[in-house]
């Protein structure tokens, strides 16, 4: 079992926001919410970058992902485009979310509504080597549709 982390968070800018929270005890994300101050109206094909009014102190050797909320992208076309942002270890500043608006009808997303989530993941770094040739496997150069397309 993955022991709990301990991860600092602190509010920013003029709307006070909760603190994330699991909304089940198997979730796998923590839910951010919109720091709006009014209604904000997102056109189809639209993209916006939305506050969340926090930072976090992500521990060194962990990362945080910003996730879609399945509901936002199933009933209106919501997600995010960037998925998942990557919330670098290092990172201090506030936590945005950038969503687009796939949908075929405008989304007004409300003050405090749940618009992501944030799943705080370990990270391996990687050593490359230079080399000339790598090993062979069954795949070979198989890309895109080499598998299957069901």
């Amino acid at each position: 079992m993955v022991p709990d982390l301990m991860i600092a968070v602190a509010h920013t800018g003029p709307v006070p926001v909760p603190l994330p929270r699991y909304q089940t005890a198997g979730s796998a994300g923590l839910d951010l919410v919109a720091a709006l101050e009014k209604p904000l109206r997102i056109k189809p094909l639209e993209r916006v970058l939305v506050p969340t009014g926090l930072r976090f102190a992500i521990p060194p050797q962990f990362e945080g992902q910003v996730r879609p909320r399945s509901g936002l992208a199933f009933e209106h076309g919501l997600t995010i485009l960037n998925a998942p942002g990557t919330i670098d270890s290092d990172y201090r500043g506030e936590v945005k979310v950038l969503l687009v608006n796939l949908g075929a009808k405008a989304v007004t997303l409300l003050p405090l509504d749940r618009i992501a989530q944030l799943v705080i993941a370990p990270v391996a770094r990687a050593q490359l080597v230079e080399t000339e040739a790598l090993d062979d496997t069954a795949r070979g150069h198989g890309g895109y549709g080499s598998t299957g397309t069901s």
